[in-house]
């Protein structure tokens, strides 16, 4: 349609937001579910910490290569027809497990495949929802940073929400019936994406796109990352979060779930804590988005990434009971729920929206790129040197990590609003909104 000037206008529409919100929802609590599922499935079948850390490699580290070289497949397949068939195929891969455990036919290697190809997918699907927002913001009528905050909510509440469920689910029905619901899950995203974004020209295949060739791949790729380069800050932020996304990953998919069969008493507990943590994630990211921007960025985040971190793995190390813990993770989370509204304003502050899924394909790779390493690290350590001595080591290090935005100088640029830059491959084509987004990290 047209207003009187001649100019096209834009209907103002919430459903695509609210599809692609609802749907990352019940993505993301079905990956709760697989989160605590998996490991304790695997404790629960080989009693082994060294196992579950194997599986959590074989997990991650397809999702770093699928961020590596997924941006440019995204924008050419069309961000709606990557996020249902990510979807897909994670349900595909998921639901499987159980089944074949059913039957007898789910030897360890290939369990660890199927780990692997669900990794593979996720990353995909989560990336095109994210660089979505944007513009379904804009379409819906409100501010990005709005958008960005209840984004990283949502995600937040349906990670308590699935991680409290598990744990029921898992001493209720057991770890199999749990992996049955979390393909339903990713069923259930798809459909939701299918149905509530359409006509949509930014989830659609970028029509000027070259054609597809293995040297306009390479020159996508490196126009993507020398843009990174050049960005300090977000470079900055890559290597932090890669660092601990990482020993969250030896939490989340060991020392947690061993912590809990040792000392606490089981799969509910571990279900609860988890929940702890994403409550006050999610009480965290909506506080953010509604008074964080009258604070320094710099401040809060580095003050909350440290009370996010390290506390929980000191407490649990010198504690045997759950109530301290839930206590510390629920106040972790709290902190943790306002770290990824200030990396998604701060992100899509400066990247243009030509080289977004490029971008936020790069930054996810960056961010999870010890990820794999983390999983396994952490159960040789505690084959090693003993639960108690892993929480440690693992919390030590993460404390160093979260005080680097003190150190170093790149981190200043943090309270400084940016127009997104062009790309050199786009200079000359006019100028670009200023518009909020973040890093597709999990950090927390």
């Amino acid at each position: 349609m047209k207003d009187d000037g001649g100019q096209s206008t834009q209907i103002r529409t919430r459903t695509p937001l609210a599809a692609v919100l609802t749907a990352n929802t019940v993505s993301t609590a079905g990956s709760s579910l697989t989160m605590i599922g998996v490991p304790w499935f695997v404790l629960e079948t080989t009693g082994s910490a060294g196992r579950a850390g194997v599986v959590a490699f074989c997990a991650t580290l397809p999702i770093v290569v699928a961020a590596l070289i997924g941006g440019p497949v995204i924008d050419r397949l069309g961000r709606r027809r990557v996020s249902i068939g990510s979807d897909l195929v994670c349900a595909l891969a998921v639901g499987a497990i159980p089944l074949l455990h059913f039957t007898g036919a789910l030897h360890f290697w290939l369990l660890c495949a199927l780990m692997a190809l669900e990794g593979l997918a996720v990353t995909p699907g989560r990336t095109a929802r994210y660089v979505l927002v944007p513009d379904l913001a804009e379409r819906a009528g409100t501010t990005l940073t709005r958008a960005a905050s209840l984004f990283d909510a949502v995600q937040r509440g349906a990670r308590m929400a699935g991680a409290a469920l598990a744990g029921l689910l898992i001493a209720l029905v057991g770890a199999e019936s749990v992996l049955l619901l979390d393909a339903a899950t990713f069923a259930a995203s798809a459909l939701l994406v299918a149905l509530g974004v359409r006509g949509i020209r930014a989830a659609e295949p970028v029509r000027d796109a070259a054609p597809v060739s293995l040297a306009t791949y390479r020159s996508e790729l490196r126009e993507t990352y020398a843009f990174l380069l050049r960005a300090r800050l977000l470079l900055a932020v890559s290597v932090m979060v890669m660092v601990t996304n990482g020993l969250d990953q030896g939490w989340n998919a060991v020392l947690l779930p061993v912590h809990a069969e040792r000392e606490l008493g089981g799969a509910t507990q571990l279900g609860l804590l988890t929940a702890s943590f994403g409550a006050g994630g999610l009480f965290g990211a909506l506080l953010y988005g509604a008074v964080g921007h009258r604070f320094p960025r710099r401040a809060v985040f580095t003050t909350a990434f440290v009370l996010a971190g390290a506390p929980r793995f000191v407490v649990a190390a010198l504690t045997g009971s759950a109530l301290p813990l839930a206590a510390t993770m629920a106040l972790g989370g709290l902190a943790g729920g306002m770290l990824n509204p200030i990396l998604t304003t701060v992100t899509y502050e400066r990247v243009p929206q030509e080289l977004r899924s490029r971008v936020s394909g790069a930054l996810t790779a960056g961010c999870e790129l010890a990820m794999p390493l983390g999983g396994l690290g952490a159960g040789l350590l505690v084959d090693g040197a003993g639960a108690r001595g892993a929480l440690l080591v693992v919390g030590a290090v993460y404390l160093a990590t979260t005080l680097s935005p003190l150190v170093f100088p790149a981190w200043r640029g943090m309270d400084a609003a940016e127009l997104p830059q062009k790309s050199d491959a786009f200079r000359g084509a006019g100028n670009c909104a200023t518009s909020p987004a973040r890093p597709a990290a999990e950090s927390t």
